[in-house]
């Protein structure tokens, strides 16, 4: 079989699950993955034999796709930041507007700074401050030990030194002080779950993505507190955050004391980051 048969295969199996446009650009994903052959040189090798083993990989993939899965856990990885994540369903997708968060952060200059990332998942956000921002210590927090297992994985192999703790957002202990606290924590509401695309749904974790209707803003409120009174001086507290409650996260923060709150929209033009500074 070549890749143009099974080429062919993904759009009669995946025709009611996406669109052809997208099925191409799985497959390319699929391709590159398992073959290590990029999009450019695929245009040139359609006509290329895979073994029946490599057929095989292929079947599974599409048969995942099939029922919803993620393409990301499927191949068990993500690209964030320049960096390939290994992922699994007890982490959420590392999706681009975190890496917009990153930029911001990354405005910033954090040599000799200390920063704390709360609800850490695959470790995407901490790793890469680490990384890129050359933070003098960087602490991940999360309240799944099988997250924070699969984060210390992420951060051993791409050689980030990053200090992962186990612990629960609304029942904090941690001590010291930091000079950056950010956290994508959960946001959703139940009330939007409908509408949520089903494969976010069925397989990405719902400890990472969703608040009660009546307390929406429920993790912001108990990061912010943490905050008031772990942020160093003029420290700094970023926040991924509802889109749909800005205004709400705004007058929190302003209302616990932190002044130059500022907003910032994501590339779909949606308000979807938060940064506060203690006074």
């Amino acid at each position: 079989m070549n890749l143009s048969q099974l080429l062919a295969h993904f759009k009669i199996e995946l025709k009611d699950v996406y669109e052809e446009e997208e099925v191409k650009s799985i497959f390319s994903v699929s391709v590159e993955h398992l073959l290590m052959l990029k999009r450019s040189s695929l245009m040139m090798n359609w006509e290329k034999e895979v073994s029946k083993e490599e057929a095989d990989q292929f079947f599974s993939i599409a048969a995942g796709l099939k029922t919803h899965q993620p393409i990301q856990y499927l191949l068990g990885e993500a690209y964030f930041y320049g960096a390939t994540f290994k992922v699994n369903e007890a982490v959420l997708i590392p999706r681009p507007e975190t890496e917009e968060l990153v930029d911001w952060i990354l405005a910033e200059d954090l040599a000799n700074k200390t920063v704390i990332d709360f609800g850490t998942g695959s470790g995407c956000i901490a790793i890469s401050l680490k990384k890129h921002g050359k933070a003098s210590a960087v602490t991940a927090v999360d309240i799944s030990e099988k997250a924070l297992a699969l984060a210390a994985e992420n951060a051993s192999r791409l050689e980030a030194e990053v200090d992962f703790i186990h612990a629960d957002i609304l029942n904090l202990d941690i001590v010291g002080q930091f000079d950056i606290i950010v956290s994508n924590p959960p946001y959703i509401t139940g009330t939007e779950m409908a509408e949520m695309h089903q494969n976010v749904l069925a397989h990405e974790p719902h400890l990472a993505l969703f608040v009660p209707d009546e307390r929406p803003l429920l993790f912001y409120e108990a990061i912010a507190d943490f905050a008031v009174g772990h942020l160093k001086e003029n420290g700094r507290l970023f926040f991924e955050i509802n889109e749909y409650l800005s205004e709400e996260t705004i007058q929190m923060l302003k209302d616990k004391g932190f002044v130059n709150v500022s907003l910032r929209k994501d590339m779909q033009g949606k308000p979807r980051m938060i940064l506060a500074t203690k006074d």
